[in-house]
């Protein structure tokens, strides 16, 4: 038993030793304690693309040409010639009144226009006689001048005639309503026997082209100066100003429009202005008064940079910080300034520039000016793939408002 026990202690003596010796080694080779290899982090590599700026704006849908229709004379509504609803082409013939009183006033004033005519053709002969035999010495140079005053006289009645020819045909020409323009034509609002007056204040129907719409938006006063502050110098008119159209059911629609204007006023009541996209609409779709959602490229900034949202974070204050692996593989803290987002992405102002690696995987086991192992998002050092999403940022994106 006692062996057993002096055995027992000679063995923990020499483990001791074996220890205190490989303690001494270390500490003589100057090595101390083995460190630990700096922690593997996950970077994305900042590159300058180029980032269209849009926004996303409420609006509503109107058409591009709309014309009511009213009559021009009065009268009882003998026809009505369309189908309501229906499209209807410039100049169709929409309504028919009763033409009678209008045929008539027409016949008198061809009438009346034949008889100045006849007269016309009689004074002329006079004055032509007139005029031989006052160079004869015949008649005297008042009885001349009389005549040549009366062929004057007949010519001005005979174009007075033509005007009131001209004038009764045009009126007999309103007996037949028109369509002004080309499109879509609503409800009739009379129908037949109906008696409608010249230039009432109703419209009878109305005509509406459809085939390319308006889509009327608003933006505010403050919207516009934070883009003017955003594209900076940027020339507007080289952007495209395209918009995408959502329908108020949430659903795509089909052909993108183009911005058209924005207007000069701001109204004071709302301290907004319009914006009118023009909208093909072929299929019909988009009718007048419709809501609609129009996101719209206002800009495009070409050398922007966007940061991956997962290297982005907030400090106490509110304030953007990123960690960045510097030029000797060591963190740094960055205080950022940050525009907008970019789908996964932030649009950066200030604080990041191009080639900088920011980190996006491995934050919570670092601290700046601690030494790491930077593996570029995407490759295959990555891991799991997950940095392969902001990988793809220099790829051109389109920047929405955050």
């Amino acid at each position: 038993m006692f062996g057993s026990r002096r055995s027992a202690s000679v063995a923990g003596v020499s483990l001791a030793i074996v220890a205190l010796g490989l303690l001494a080694a270390c500490a003589k080779s100057g090595g101390g304690y083995p460190q630990m290899p700096p922690p593997e982090v996950t970077v994305v590599t900042l590159k300058p693309q180029s980032v269209d700026l849009q926004r996303a704006l409420p609006g509503r849908v109107s058409a591009r040409l709309v014309a009511e229709v009213r009559p021009q004379v009065s009268g009882l509504v003998r026809k009505v010639l369309f189908t309501e609803g229906g499209r209807v082409k410039a100049g169709q013939t929409l309504y028919e009144l009763d033409d009678g009183p209008y045929r008539a006033a027409y016949g008198s004033a061809q009438a009346a226009q034949l008889k100045a005519e006849a007269s016309l053709e009689a004074v002329r002969l006079s004055a032509g006689r007139g005029a031989e035999l006052f160079k004869t010495h015949v008649i005297s140079e008042q009885d001349n001048d009389n005549l040549q005053a009366a062929l004057k006289q007949g010519e001005a009645d005979v174009a007075a005639a033509k005007a009131a020819t001209e004038s009764a045909r045009i009126n007999l020409g309103y007996a037949r309503i028109t369509a002004p323009i080309s499109g879509r034509i609503g409800k009739s609002a009379v129908t037949e026997g109906a008696l409608v007056v010249a230039n009432q204040g109703d419209a009878l129907a109305l005509v509406q082209d459809l085939d390319t719409v308006y889509v009327d938006v608003t933006q505010s006063s403050s919207e516009w100066l934070q883009l003017q502050h955003e594209l900076g110098n940027v020339d507007l008119s080289k952007s495209s100003r395209t918009a995408t159209i959502t329908l108020e059911d949430g659903t795509h629609y089909a052909h993108d429009g183009k911005l058209q204007f924005a207007d000069v006023t701001v109204d004071q009541t709302t301290g907004s202005f319009l914006l009118r996209v023009l909208v093909p609409n072929p299929e019909g779709v988009l009718r007048p008064g419709m809501y609609v959602n129009a996101t719209v490229i206002e800009g495009s900034l070409p050398q922007a940079l966007l940061a991956p949202q997962q290297g982005i974070t907030r400090d106490p204050k509110g304030n953007a910080t990123a960690m960045v692996v510097g030029a000797d593989d060591k963190v740094e803290q960055r205080s950022l300034q940050v525009i907008r987002t970019v789908g996964d992405q932030w649009l950066v102002s200030a604080g990041l520039k191009a080639g900088d690696r920011v980190i996006t995987e491995g934050l919570q086991k670092i601290q700046p000016g601690m030494a790491v192992k930077p593996v570029e998002a995407g490759t295959a050092a990555g891991g799991n793939g997950a940095g392969a999403a902001p990988a793809a940022a220099g790829a051109a994106g389109a920047a929405t408002s955050g």
